[in-house]
């Protein structure tokens, strides 16, 4: 009796836990599609600013001298931006995340790389590790705000401006489709041609990738005063766009693993009572035969 108590506790703990991953799974589904409809809104807007950036820079054939578009080989350092979440149960979306980081640092080892991490999951794994973090971010949820984001990219900026910082890299987890999220390093300064193929690689829509073909600009005011509002508008653009698409990978990782977490507790449930119903089914038995073995004692 005692092991069909057990037997019957233990379906019932495994059956609260069913409840709270299937209301879990319904919670990252809806959050999904909030985060869907914010990450695929701004991407023809990033994508097109990009590349109006990069045709007003070859338009005007190498006469725009402006410090988000030059190197800095001089610079003492690099910076790398790691994008994690705050809270966990999202499967190995945190983990993929942090070993593209990993790796980054490491092929970079040649050179100081300062280390700045959004999310507490990251941060916790880098003092697991014993590697310093420069700065730590975690007033950043998975509905992220260009308000938020705007004054790192105005840091990072200003800092590459005066010559502090070589490379500024992101590395975040780009989302492709529902079913495939890719963890990425982005080089987002300096701007060049790559940001270019990079902004298509992300956010190219369909519809856009059809205009195919040079243009010819007609500039007023000139290129240098267009570039020095357009260059900083996409650096941030770029960097919120990364910051999205994190939170949205999140969502999806988070909702896969909740299903996942779901259905094996589904199918616990269903060996539990298997379990329960044969060790039923020998105590009944035993019953029995200790009720026939006293009646004929009795005889």
């Amino acid at each position: 009796m005692a092991k069909a108590r057990q037997i019957v506790k233990r379906r019932k703990a495994v059956t609260n836990i069913r409840k709270i991953t299937k209301t879990m799974q319904l919670i990252a589904t809806a959050r999904y599609q909030q985060a869907f409809q914010r990450a695929t809104a701004t991407k023809p807007y990033t994508c097109k600013i990009t590349q109006l950036v990069e045709e007003l820079s070859a338009a005007a054939q190498g006469q725009i001298d402006h410090p988000l578009l030059r190197e800095n080989p001089d610079a003492p350092s690099d910076l790398l931006l790691v994008l994690t979440s705050n809270r966990g149960l999202c499967g190995g979306y945190n983990a993929s995340v942090l070993r593209t980081a990993l790796a980054h640092l490491e092929s970079h080892a040649d050179r100081p790389t300062e280390l700045h991490v959004v999310g507490k999951k990251g941060n916790a794994y880098f003092r697991f590790i014993r590697r310093a973090v420069d700065r730590a971010i975690t007033n950043i949820d998975d509905r992220p705000r260009f308000d938020q984001v705007e004054p790192i990219a105005s840091e990072l900026m200003k800092r590459y401006e005066a010559g502090a910082l070589r490379h500024v890299s992101v590395v975040y987890m780009r989302f492709v489709s529902a079913g495939r999220q890719v963890p990425e390093v982005m080089r987002l300064l300096p701007l060049s041609g790559e940001t270019t193929q990079a902004a298509e690689k992300t956010a190219t829509p369909p519809a856009a990738a059809a205009g195919v073909g040079t243009v010819q600009y007609d500039f007023s005011p000139e290129p240098e005063q267009l570039l020095k509002v357009l260059l900083p508008q996409t650096v941030k653009v770029r960097l919120y766009q990364s910051f999205t698409d994190a939170a949205l990978s999140e969502q999806v990782a988070r909702m896969v693993a909740m299903k996942a977490a779901t259905d094996a507790a589904g199918e616990m449930i269903k060996l539990l009572s298997r379990q329960f119903n044969r060790a039923r089914q020998s105590q009944i038995t035993m019953e029995l035969l200790d009720i026939v073995g006293c009646a004929e004692a009795l005889k």
